[in-house]
Parts: C-alpha cells; sequence; structure tokens
C-alpha cells in the first residue's frame, strides 16, 4: 500500500463524525422522484451535490432534461449533475455514476425513527435513513474520498467524471439520451465506469459484481362504472373492476414463484454444469436471506436454487393496486377503476420487447375468458435490458485488490438481482468497461422501512472506494 493511500485510508477512520454528519444533511433532503409534490426537494438534493462537488475542487455543470408527465401535471425533470476533477492525460479516468433520489417513505409505515432524518443507533452501530444506503451514502462516500485529498493536500491518482441522477427510483427519465448525446462530449475521454448502487450478496463478506438484471415494469388498469359504486345496491349487477383485475393478476405468477405468462422464460439461457458449480462455490447461507427479510419464506431451501432465483432467473412479482381502498375500516366500495402494478426481472437473452408482447397477448387472453363488460388497458412502464460484463478487466482486477486491502480477503463475484437500466447505456454507448462495486449489505432494506447502512461499511466501503482509485492507477491495461 502506498503512503497516500494509507494517509487516505487514515483520514477516513479519523474522521467519522464528520462523515456522518455530511450523510445526515443528505438525508434529511426527501429527495422523492417518484411524487410530484416532491420535486422541489429533489431540485434541492442535486443543488445540495452540486455545491458540495464545487467545494471539493470539481468543475461542474448542470443539465436540463425536459419535462415529464406525472400525478396528472407536467414537471421539471431533475437535473443531471456533471462534476469533473483532473485533466491529466497520464492518469485512467474513471466514471462514477449515482443517483440523489429516493423512494417514498413515511413514518407510519412502519419506521422506527422518522425516515428523512438519519439516527445512529449506538447499539448496533446503524445508521437508520432513507437513501442511507441507496444511494446517498455511497455517493457520500466518493465526496468523502475528495474531501479527504484536499484536506491530506494529495493528487487525486486518477482524474474522475461524476454523473449524478435525480430519477433513477422512477426509471431514469430522459438519462439514457442524455448520456448518447455525450458521449464524446462531457465523457469523451472516460476509460472505465464504477457505480456503487449494490449490495453485497450476505452480511459478512463483500462482492464485486458484473451483471444485473433488467426489468419490465406492467400497469394494468381495468376501468367500468363511471364512479364508485355501493355494493349494496349494486354488488352482484355489474362487472366489478376489482373482480377482473385479481383474476389476471393471479394468472401472471404461481404461489412458488414460477411465471406463468406463455413465452418468457422459454426465452432464459439454459443452464450449464459450469455455471452452477459457482453459486454452489458462494459464501452464502439461506439465513442471509431470512435475516434480510424477518422471516423464513424462501421458495427453496437450496443454496443455489436461491442464488440463481436472486442473480440468473426471471421473476415476476406484484406490487400494489391503485384506485382500491387501502385505509383502515371498513367501506363497502366497488372501485370504479382499478390498476394493478407488476414488474418482470430479466436476465441475459430476453428481450424487453418480446417480453412487452408476451405479457400484452396473455393479458388480453386472460381478460377475454372473463366475459366483462369493462374495459382493459396495458401499460408498459420503460423497460430496461439485462446487463453482464466479463470481469476479466483491469477495472476488476483494481477492486478485487482494493477488496483484499480493506477487509482482507477476496471479494464473490456475483450478478445482482436488482435493476440498473443506465448501467448497460454507459457499457453500449461509451464502450467502455462497467464496474458494480456495492458498499452496503443484503440486509439494508433500500425500499423498504427502516432503510439503513453499517456504520462499518460506510467508512470501510468509503476507504474501499478510495483504496479502489489508487488501484486503478497501479493496473495495466
Amino acid at each position: 500500500m502506498s503512503e497516500n493511500q494509507a494517509k487516505v485510508i487514515a483520514y477516513i477512520e479519523e474522521n467519522q463524525a464528520k462523515l456522518i454528519a455530511g450523510l445526515a444533511e443528505a438525508v434529511e433532503i426527501p429527495s422523492v422522484s417518484g411524487d410530484a409534490s416532491f420535486r422541489a426537494e429533489v431540485y434541492k438534493m442535486g443543488a445540495w451535490l452540486k455545491n458540495r462537488l464545487s467545494e471539493l475542487g470539481c468543475e461542474v455543470s448542470s443539465h436540463d432534461l425536459g419535462m415529464q408527465e406525472l400525478d396528472d401535471q407536467e414537471v421539471q425533470l431533475p437535473p443531471v449533475i456533471v462534476g469533473s476533477i483532473g485533466k491529466d492525460t497520464s492518469k485512467k479516468t474513471v466514471l462514477v455514476y449515482g443517483h440523489y433520489d429516493v423512494q417514498p417513505a413515511l413514518k407510519s409505515d412502519g419506521w422506527k425513527t422518522e425516515p428523512f432524518e438519519l439516527v445512529h443507533d449506538k447499539e448496533s452501530d446503524r445508521l437508520y435513513g432513507r437513501g442511507s444506503t441507496d444511494d446517498k451514502g455511497p455517493i457520500l462516500g466518493w465526496l468523502n474520498v475528495l474531501e479527504a485529498h484536499q484536506a491530506l493536500g494529495l493528487e487525486l491518482p486518477v482524474n474522475l467524471r461524476f454523473c449524478l441522477e435525480g430519477m433513477e427510483e422512477s426509471g431514469s427519465v430522459g438519462l439514457e439520451d442524455f448520456v448518447v448525446q455525450n458521449k464524446d462530449k462531457l465523457f469523451h475521454d472516460v476509460d472505465a465506469v464504477c457505480i456503487s448502487d449494490n449490495y453485497w450478496l450476505g452480511t459478512n463478506k463483500p462482492c464485486v459484481t458484473h451483471g444485473l438484471r433488467g426489468i419490465a415494469y406492467f400497469k394494468l388498469l381495468i376501468s367500468g362504472p363511471a364512479h364508485d359504486l355501493h355494493s349494496g345496491v349494486f354488488g352482484g349487477v355489474v362487472h366489478e373492476p376489482m373482480t377482473d383485475l385479481v383474476r389476471i393478476m393471479s394468472s401472471l405468477v404461481s404461489p412458488q414463484g414460477k411465471i406463468l405468462v406463455p413465452g418468457i422464460e422459454e426465452q432464459v439461457a439454459p443452464l450449464s454444469d459450469d455455471e452452477l458449480k459457482v453459486y454452489d462455490a458462494m459464501e452464502f447461507s439461506i439465513s442471509d436471506i431470512d435475516n434480510s427479510t424477518g422471516s423464513k419464506s424462501t421458495i427453496s431451501d437450496k443454496k443455489s436454487d436461491v442464488l440463481m432465483a436472486r442473480m440468473r432467473n426471471p421473476s415476476l412479482s406484484l406490487h400494489g393496486i391503485e384506485g382500491a381502498f387501502g385505509e383502515p375500516g371498513s367501506k363497502t366500495v366497488i372501485p370504479h377503476k382499478v390498476t394493478g402494478k407488476f414488474s418482470i426481472r430479466l436476465v441475459p437473452n430476453m428481450e424487453p420487447s418480446k417480453v412487452v408482447e408476451a405479457v400484452q397477448k396473455h393479458v388480453e387472453s386472460e381478460f377475454s375468458k372473463l366475459n366483462s363488460k369493462n374495459t382493459m388497458k396495458l401499460i408498459p412502464d420503460h423497460p430496461g435490458k439485462p446487463w453482464c460484463t466479463d470481469p476479466k478487466h483491469w477495472n476488476y482486477e483494481a477492486a478485487f485488490a482494493a477488496t483484499e486491502k480493506i477487509y482482507g480477503v477476496r471479494p464473490d463475484l456475483t450478478r445482482e438481482g436488482g435493476s440498473i437500466p443506465i448501467t448497460l447505456t454507459f457499457a453500449d454507448a461509451l464502450q467502455k468497461n462497467v464496474l458494480l462495486l456495492p458498499m452496503g449489505r443484503s440486509d439494508d432494506g433500500a425500499h423498504s422501512t427502516n432503510e439503513k447502512l453499517d456504520l462499518s461499511n460506510y467508512i470501510k466501503g468509503t476507504q474501499l472506494l478510495g483504496t479502489y482509485l489508487y488501484e486503478v492507477a497501479a493496473v495495466s491495461e
């Protein structure tokens, strides 16, 4: 380890209180991208990042992505914040991607603390708050690395470019076109890309990730009467939209997780014996999933089956019903219009267009069987392709070496079950290697109540990002 590497690691260790305070500032901004009433807060978070990057020596620009329809109104999309530090042509240039928007959160959802207040639970040494692990903690990790170099008077070992968006939790609307349009401008000198927006496979061993599932999201709208009806007067008299919707939604997936839509699972590449050995060798136990879910509810009790269900197989999940009565109490209403929401996670070999076509054909067939006088409409929403890359690249070599130096163990090489559609865009548009280097653990609860980031992961994760940059500078192409 070089002298500068050691200094940066020590600075991060010695300034933990300052690093926590910075994350607290970011978490306190409720930058929820999926709700128009919070759009001003997303702008505020973007402005906060732009100002902080500037303070840390970056050249920063803010880029308008236009307008979008949201909650029956037209609103401005959050800007893409682009930062740049270093122009030394003798150094490699790494592009860092992150997102500053978050999922919605209310204390009434079941939070133990106020979701938009970072709470350090000293007993567990965990940092609770919406965005703590997804993705404000990792973004702050990069800023902490810049701050350490600035405070120590050290030059960065590489040139850095930042691309920070405010719409990842809502489909990254506009970002793909932005990256493609600027591949020869803002990102022309990039040598590799690093994304820290995923998680360890379990809770004990770090990993490096070379694949992501894609996603196809759907809204299934069933409309009937002109307004809500009284079930005592109209029950059994009219076709009820909720009944139609529930019947169709139940035809999509079995309780055992099998996708029932014809033409979906047929697209998946067959499993080879060599690939199966990779899953058998990973450090993982069913208890890792049980601890994350707070239950013993895995469909299979076999380690390789669970890992493949998360990484290499598609899945279909039912997410909710909009328009139905969902408040406490008993209300005997027949909703006049309901929208079911579901998604399919895609894996290599699956084409989003073919998936959408198969789902459309299936729901139309199922709806026709109902002989209902209601109307049905399927609305696909921003499908994203899966991504997988060859990890035999200097970018991954640097990540492996950095992880071993910080954690003392060679990380598992994994594929992630979640989706970050912009990953494939960076790979295709820039024609550069993309690496996923996670900070948090599998039980962090991103998108869920009581989202957290272990303090050790925040500190060591920040040290890992800094060390990765030095290893990038050291490896040969």
